[in-house]
């Protein structure tokens, strides 16, 4: 296995790794993703209990190459879906006085979201090009550490 293939494998891994864990989460501490969730959605604790089983499963998919491709997939529209929710965290001051996080900080998590749904791109090719795999490698650790820090 090539240098740059091993470094894919590992940030594939820490990724599966924080999906799984943000997805247990949504079991351990569903209040704060309900908090989130736009009025708009109907069913919230059976939604965020639903994004949280996704999360989980499409993670364990990205692992396995057989999968990974689906996973990867599954991981990117679950992305899309849950978009709504970072916007009106944005939006709102109820769920920004409730998970104490300054409009400013909730602006600054919108973006983030881009490198993920890359990362994911990213991971569903076999074979990526040189220039695909520096922008991950570059934008990487300071997504994950924006992640891990949140």
């Amino acid at each position: 296995m090539s240098y740059r293939n091993t470094l894919k494998v590992s940030c594939l891994l820490v990724l599966s790794f924080l999906y799984i864990f943000v997805g247990v989460k949504h079991f351990t501490n569903p209040n704060y993703f309900l908090a989130i969730m736009p009025p708009y959605i109907p069913y919230h604790k059976f939604m965020v209990y639903l994004s949280g089983l996704l999360e989980i499963l499409f993670a364990l998919m990205m692992i396995f190459k057989k999968t990974r491709f689906y996973g990867c997939w599954g991981i990117i529209f679950l992305l899309i879906a849950v978009f709504p929710a970072n916007i009106y965290l944005y939006n709102s001051e109820i769920p920004q006085k409730i998970l104490s996080v300054t409009k400013q900080e909730a602006l600054i998590r919108l973006p983030y979201q881009l490198p993920l749904l890359l990362f994911a791109f990213w991971h569903s090719k076999k074979k990526s090009s040189i220039g695909l795999d520096f922008i991950c490698f570059l934008f990487f650790p300071p997504t994950i550490y924006y992640f891990i820090t949140l």
